[in-house]
């Protein structure tokens, strides 16, 4: 690998997940571009900067470029926005691509408009809270997983990853951890946002508790109708990301509490669409999508 200071690295996406990469990379010397579809904000972040407060209580503050649309010559462009942004979005061929999205559905989007071979597709554990536009507060540190869709190189973001002090690994079935992912967001992010509750406390409710485990159950096997199949238990994996993570307030639950539109069509409704596709029922599924749409319409 070559020198990371000298890299070129565009993020999309300006919430708390690209301003946690952006400051990281950034105070790591590393070239980055911020990329907002809001002129307004962008603007706004040009003047004003971008803020992580870390979770040991230190600050950094990042003077980046803040572009409407990734500029040339970029060595890695990190794709963060919400899954239903996907598809407006205006991206350079010949880049390497990683995509750390929620949901499903975003991979295939971008192939379409880049080609596989750029593709890189991944998950992460980290965990950001935004506080206002510019501002995040990383609550807890994760691992970033991600592998080439096809056949993109893995060494640049591999590069920026070590640079920044991001713990990584590199998957060879990226398909399996976006499953694992959605399955897992699909019994948690819901009723945490139905209930108003941080992941912890689905542990101690009996009846939701167990909701979340049918949930898990009925995505495993939406998934299992794609050729995955899990030699772990996902269920065990759900809870074991509540409890790691049991003081967080899911995004879906952030989404609702500031009237933001949340991800649950491109989570479970995305999950339900592959079921009715494979003729499997997955009733819990959609009763809780029903009545995330619900607040969302509120």
């Amino acid at each position: 690998m070559g020198n990371a200071k000298f890299m070129k690295v565009s993020i999309i996406g300006p919430g708390a997940m690209g301003i946690l990469y952006a400051a990281r990379f950034s105070k790591s010397g590393i070239q980055t571009t911020l990329v907002d579809y809001r002129s307004s904000r962008a603007q706004a972040l040009t003047e004003s900067g971008i803020t992580l407060d870390s979770e040991e209580g230190n600050t950094i503050k990042a003077k980046v470029t803040v572009a409407l649309e990734v500029p040339p010559k970029q060595d890695l462009i990190l794709v963060l926005v919400k899954a239903g942004a996907t598809s407006s979005l205006n991206l350079p061929t010949g880049v390497p691509l990683l995509t750390l999205q929620s949901g499903l559905g975003n991979v295939e989007k971008l192939c379409n408009f880049v080609g596989s071979s750029t593709v890189l597709v991944g998950t992460t554990t980290e965990s950001v809270s935004l506080i206002d536009p510019g501002h995040a507060r990383h609550v807890t540190s994760g691992v970033t997983t991600f592998g080439a869709w096809t056949s993109c190189p893995t060494a640049p973001a591999e590069e920026a990853l070590k640079t920044a002090g991001f713990a990584y690994e590199i998957t060879g079935s990226p398909g399996q951890i976006i499953w694992e992912n959605a399955a897992i967001l699909a019994g948690i992010n819901p009723l945490t946002a139905l209930l108003d509750i941080p992941n912890g406390e689905l542990l101690t409710l009996e009846e939701p508790r167990q909701l979340m485990r049918n949930l898990v159950v009925e995505a495993a096997k939406v998934a299992s109708t794609e050729g995955y199949r899990f030699e772990y238990s996902l269920v065990e994996r759900a809870e074991q990301v509540c409890q790691e993570t049991a003081k967080n307030f899911s995004t879906m639950l952030q989404d609702i509490r500031a009237s933001r539109r949340t991800e649950i069509d491109d989570i479970s409704g995305e999950i339900l669409r592959k079921a009715e596709l494979a003729s499997l029922p997955a009733p819990r599924t959609r009763v809780v999508w029903q009545l995330v749409r619900g607040l969302e319409d509120r």
